[in-house]
């Protein structure tokens, strides 16, 4: 599939409106000199938690006030909020070494996450491409082989930084293979640098690209390439917004300065998300245009010749439309407009918008997610979250379904045209990953790489359950465990959820999940409303006013899990991180009593102001923002984490992670959700921050810092169900 540069990543490319009607206003009303502080009842419990200091902020919503006592919090470059990241993170790391088994887990995770580990290949030129992980490098490693001859290191991330968290995050290749363009996220940042090798000499070309923000590469020959980013804010570069995308042209040696704008920087182009790509031949430009996280409209210019009018394809942001591939003037659409579960349509270049389009490959009651390769399509559905793969030829017809190694997921089946061999990966919770190569033509499937991870399926059950939730919904669950466990509740489980943005959370083996099943815990994992594992309609259901249906899904998973005594809410934790993290936090705050522990990762916590930072605004398709009306204001506050921490009530034992440069979900959220447990909690259990330094949203986190944060998250869920001995 051509690669589609609109940067939603999971939790995704998330961004900002500028547009509010006039009485609801959300200005400050009043300066944030200190008038109180926090209470401060930690004593009792063992440790004392940092004075956090409250300021009196009141914004005005509708004629309604409402206070942001750590509103200061989200001052980043402040040197009052480095005091305070340092001294919570000094209490949070003081109480997690008392816990007995902290570097047995250690041990444990750094054993099972130690053995090589290698992609599937790819074919750029004379060259095969892979990555490789040796074991416990910081980071995978790119490496390349001509035929028969030994694999010679490519890229080598761990040499770009001394502690291992400046990391590769992409790398795209011109047609021919001779030119490489890489990026790189310091920090986890999601700001990257774009820089240009000749794949022959190794030696740089042109100086290095910088303030590159959600974006691919789309190379044009070898002459340049288009690439995407946003002006650069203005104050912080953690939290400014970032509101308007534009898509670049690059030509190679001239300096990016003088890069030509091609899209974007006027009113009529004003979109949040702006992707290029080039399709294989050259043939054409094709942009990708988008307000929000679901919708987007699309255009196609044809290159080849001068001056050619940028030509509207769908300019309706109700529905995702991406161009797959094109065989001459015959254009191949993956759409779901007219068809939530997704559809191919063929049209002619000339003429290509919607009244024109024709079906090729017709939506199902299943959802679709397709790949090209080897002149073939490839349409993975989504069966009840596991994967079905059927092969189809370019006039539509089915070639075959392909028997699948087992109940799980699969993914892959890309490459070029001309290639005869694919390659696709297989997993599911229990099953390490596997790679196959694939024959086109024949179907023929073989292991060509088999995972050496020291973990051993056959001692676990993996199963899907269906609970009911609270409106009568069907919902699936995988629930994951050691063979042979006692059904008495006394079981830990983690019960993993994120539902939003249309993600769908499909079966995959994890080596740090494969830490917790070690210990005897339980791992569930619901496929909530608001993801995509069923169309855009199960998406919208869990969004903006019918939010409240993703929570009410994951409590009643729990509820199942504690009524059929896999567990009970004495061995329950609760995680998700990013919109997940939204989940674990409104879902401790309504039912504070059917957890024993609650994990919040890098989540979005403050959802009066979140459309506020960065590219927060575009996700209002999922949240809709308090500036829309009364109605959705109110609801908002209704679940808003930070906004329903009441005092006198006793919440779960609370370890909330972030990063200090998460610039996609500014920590701030995770802050000032702290800050009011901390102040507001009246029981015993501990209410902790661990705030990840030098660090973003997640991506490219070193093996080092993953091993370490695993072990504190497993440590303290353990510690706090009164499990005093592994």
């Amino acid at each position: 599939m051509l690669k589609r540069t609109l940067a939603i990543a999971v939790c995704v490319a998330l961004t900002g409106c500028n547009d509010k009607p006039a009485d609801t206003s959300t200005q400050a009303q009043a300066t944030e000199q200190p008038t109180a502080v926090a209470d401060n009842a930690a004593a009792t419990k063992g440790f004392t938690y940092p004075t956090t200091r409250k300021g009196d902020v009141v914004d005005t919503y509708f004629e309604q006030q409402i206070a942001d006592p750590y509103r200061w919090l989200e001052d980043d470059m402040s040197e009052e909020t480095a005091s305070w990241v340092e001294s919570q993170n000094k209490v949070t790391f003081d109480y997690l070494q008392q816990i007995p088994y902290r570097d047995e887990l250690k041990k444990s995770l750094k054993n099972l996450m130690d053995y090589e580990k290698v992609s599937a290949p790819f074919q750029e030129g004379e060259y095969t491409y892979f990555y490789k992980n040796d074991g416990l490098q910081n980071q995978y490693v790119l490496y390349r082989q001509k035929g028969d001859a030994e694999a010679e290191v490519f890229l080598d991330p761990n040499t770009f930084s001394e502690d291992g968290t400046t990391s590769l995050a992409g790398v795209s290749f011109s047609e021919d293979g001779s030119l490489a363009a890489y990026q790189i996220s310091e920090g986890g940042s999601d700001w990257r640098k774009v820089i240009v090798l000749d794949t022959n000499t190794m030696k740089p070309v042109g100086e290095t690209l910088v303030d590159v923000k959600f974006s691919g590469i789309a190379w044009l020959g070898n002459e340049g390439f288009y690439y995407s980013s946003y002006d650069k804010p203005k104050g912080s570069e953690l939290s400014a917004k970032t509101d308007q995308h534009k898509l670049y042209y690059h030509k190679l040696g001239t300096a990016q300065k003088d890069d030509q704008l091609v899209f974007g920087g006027t009113d009529e182009q004003k979109h949040r998300y702006v992707g290029g790509a080039v399709t294989s031949d050259q043939r054409f430009l094709i942009i990708s245009a988008a307000v929000s996280t679901s919708g987007n409209k699309l255009f196609i210019k044809d290159l080849t010749k001068d001056n050619s009018p940028l030509v509207t394809v769908i300019d309706d942001i109700t529905y995702d439309s991406d161009i797959l591939d094109n065989d001459g003037d015959t254009l191949y659409i993956v759409t779901n407009k007219d068809a939530p579960n997704k559809r191919v349509v063929t049209v002619n270049a000339s003429q290509p918008t919607p009244e024109n389009w024709k079906d090729l490959i017709p939506e199902t009651e299943n959802v679709l997610n397709i790949s090209k390769g080897g002149n073939y399509f490839f349409a993975s559905y989504m069966v009840d979250a596991i994967s079905q793969v059927k092969q189809f030829d370019k006039s539509g017809k089915l070639v075959r379904e392909i028997e699948l190694p087992g109940v799980g997921t699969a993914s892959g089946f890309g490459g070029k045209k001309e290639q005869s061999t694919l390659y696709y990966s297989f997993t599911n919770y229990k099953t390490p990953g596997t790679i196959f190569s694939f024959e086109v033509e024949s179907g023929e499937s073989k292991i060509y790489n088999e995972s050496g991870a020291k973990f051993d399926p056959s001692l676990y059950d993996s199963k899907q359950v269906f609970y009911t939730s609270k409106d009568g919904t069907k919902v699936p669950m995988i629930l994951t465990y050691k063979k042979g466990i006692k059904m008495d509740g006394t079981n830990p489980t983690i019960l993993y959820g994120y539902g939003g943005f249309n993600v769908s959370l499909t079966p995959r083996y994890s080596a740090t999940t494969a830490a917790w099943l070690e210990q005897g815990g339980v791992y569930a994992v619901p496929n909530l409303r608001g993801g995509g594992e069923y169309g855009k309609e199960w998406h919208k259901a869990g969004t903006q006013m019918q939010k409240q249906n993703v929570f009410d899904d994951f409590i009643a998973a729990a509820e199942y899990l504690i009524e059929n005594k896999y567990t009970s809410s004495d061995y329950l934790a609760v995680r998700g991180g990013s919109n997940g993290g939204l989940l674990v936090g409104a879902v401790m705050t309504q039912r504070p009593d059917l957890f024993k522990v609650a994990l919040p990762a890098v989540g979005v916590l403050d959802m009066l102001r979140y459309h506020t930072f960065t590219a927060g605004a575009g996700w209002a398709y999922d949240y809709g923002t308090a500036q829309d009306s009364k109605e959705m204001f109110e609801y908002l506050k209704g679940y808003s984490p930070v906004h329903n921490v009441k005092s006198g009530v006793s919440y779960p034992a609370t370890l909330v992670t972030t990063g200090d440069h998460d610039d996609r979900v500014v920590p701030a959220h995770s802050y000032k959700f702290a800050a009011e447990l901390q102040a507001k909690d009246a029981g015993e259990n501990p209410v902790m921050i661990r705030i990840e330094t030098n660090a973003g949203h997640g991506a490219g986190t070193p093996t080092s810092k993953i091993i370490e944060q695993y072990a504190d998250i497993y440590g303290f869920t353990l510690y706090n169900m009164g499990i005093k001995k592994l």
